[in-house]
């Protein structure tokens, strides 16, 4: 997906830039010189357009012309005309201190106004997924990720860490709560599939298809006395 840094959807009132700068800027003031949210608009677009590294998303950056780098903030030489872009490791040392689960939601909210609803006019449904990160890694392990993505556009509507001390069971409500789920169906594997994690998707307004294993041979049993009209797409009895 390729983000344009000038659409009205960045820059305009209630766009992307506008809601990254309500993020908490972790940054000493001493010595700061791009404005956060500019920073992170170009990480996004950078990433969403294939970035996978600090480098490459600086790359990315030093290829902006002059006037998308002044509209997003970047840092002016004094005495000049010219807007420099961040460098690799000012990309790399902000991103390693803003909120990731912060950003995430913000970015992750704004995709979602971006894509149409299927023609049909029902929402898409969501997938959660979970995903430990290959080479990265952070103090207490390696980096492990639970995401929400509609099942069509594969837009992630949220992710956040999922920290060593915890587990994805306890992450679903957290991720979810700022997602629109009235009337969408959820998806998940075996993991969420518990009461606690199914009322809250019905008190959302959520219906959900939620994977059974042979870890739960009660609720397996239970299920294959079920008669098949139980079933969609089975007509009912009668």
């Amino acid at each position: 997906m390729n983000l344009d840094l000038n659409a009205e959807a960045v820059t305009g009132p209630g766009g992307l830039l506008e809601r990254l700068g309500t993020l908490t800027d972790p940054r000493s003031r001493q010595g700061r010189r791009h404005a956060l949210a500019g920073v992170l608009a170009i990480a996004a677009a950078a990433v969403l357009g294939g970035a996978r590294s600090y480098a490459a998303i600086a790359e990315f950056a030093a290829e902006l012309p002059m006037a998308t780098l002044q509209r997003l903030g970047t840092w002016r030489r004094p005495y000049s005309t010219r807007w420099l872009p961040p460098s690799e490791p000012t990309v790399r040392r902000t991103l390693q201190r803003v909120d990731g689960n912060a950003l995430d939601r913000v970015v992750g909210g704004w995709l979602a106004e971006q894509r149409p609803e299927p023609v049909s006019g029902a929402p898409d449904a969501v997938a959660v997924d979970g995903k430990t990160l290959r080479g990265a890694r952070q103090p207490d392990g390696q980096v492990h990720l639970l995401a929400a993505l509609t099942h069509n556009s594969q837009v992630v509507l949220a992710q956040r860490s999922v920290g060593a001390k915890t587990n994805e069971t306890t992450q679903l409500a957290p991720l979810l709560d700022e997602v629109d789920l009235a009337d969408r169906t959820v998806t998940a594997d075996a993991l969420h599939t518990n009461a606690a994690e199914a009322r809250y998707l019905l008190g959302r307004g959520a219906d959900y298809v939620l994977a059974v294993k042979g870890n739960q041979p009660r609720l397996t049993s239970a299920i294959d006395h079920l008669p098949a009209s139980a079933f969609s797409p089975c007509p009912p009895d009668g």
